[in-house]
């Protein structure tokens, strides 16, 4: 027993050793959560795991704020209630991972892979509103088949794809007020929402030029004063969609449905 219990604490000393002086490992390939969160635990300044495998691990409740995980592996991690602020995520793979209640102020998902992930609740803001000083980064990310329920006002979210992404609100289960996606004032061009669930989700003032809706639904969705020139929503469904003070410039497959433009 003593033996075994050494040669684990042993081992998970070396590697996070190794991860903060950036030595190579053949042990360390594949981290377990105990190692990551050794190797946290143990950095006196920004914790690098870049590139790391930490797929299926469990780091809940983990402070990651300012972190370097550009590279990494987190596909199927769960990381509820894990902290993110000011951390470079660029081109992690977070597929399938559970981000509900992550902290996101001023993170990096630039390239990042989401898809089918998780963001419920996510907590992007230290205030009640999102400010511009706090705004995270998904341009070019991968959010497909995600399940959201993230306030991304503010947010650089250009060429950002949301295929099939699942964000209509489920009016059953609000007693605690209306939790929403919103895309308020936030920067969309050329974002692809292509089958997308977005009802009543707000993207009022959001710059979207060139975005794809094809095929979403857009029910009680809010696009007031959003710029959409250019904008495709052939086979979009448009039912009390608001439209009003929005740019329209060579949008394309609008239909004059009740609270739409004509």
């Amino acid at each position: 027993m003593s033996r075994t219990f050494d040669w684990v604490a042993g081992r998970t000393f070396v590697v996070a050793a190794m991860l903060l002086v950036g030595m190579p490992s053949a042990a360390a390939d594949r981290l377990a959560a105990d190692e990551v969160r050794a190797a946290v635990a143990a950095a006196k300044g920004r914790v690098d795991l870049s590139g790391k495998d930490m797929r299926g691990t469990d780091l809940a409740g983990l402070d990651l704020s300012g972190a370097n995980l550009s590279g990494a592996n987190l596909s199927g991690a769960n990381l509820h209630g894990v902290k993110l602020v000011g951390t470079d995520l660029t081109g992690v793979d977070l597929s399938r991972a559970n981000l509900t209640f992550a902290w996101i102020m001023r993170a990096n998902f630039t390239r990042a892979r989401l898809r089918g992930a998780t963001l419920q609740t996510v907590v992007t803001s230290t205030g009640m509103n999102n400010t511009p000083d706090q705004s995270a980064t998904f341009a070019d990310a991968d959010l497909s088949d995600a399940t959201i329920t993230v306030n991304f006002s503010f947010d650089d979210l250009r060429r950002a794809r949301f295929v099939r992404a699942h964000m209509s609100v489920d009016m059953k289960n609000q007693s605690m007020g209306l939790l929403r996606t919103a895309f308020e004032s936030s920067r969309l061009d050329r974002a692809d929402f292509t089958g997308a669930g977005l009802g009543h989700v707000t993207f009022r003032f959001a710059k979207l030029s060139h975005a794809r809706f094809v095929g979403a639904d857009l029910t009680n969705a809010d696009f007031a004063g959003a710029d959409l020139t250019g904008v495709d929503f052939t086979g979009a469904k448009m039912h009390d969609t608001n439209f009003e003070g929005a740019t329209l410039t060579g949008a394309t497959g609008l239909a004059p449905t009740k609270g739409s433009a004509k």
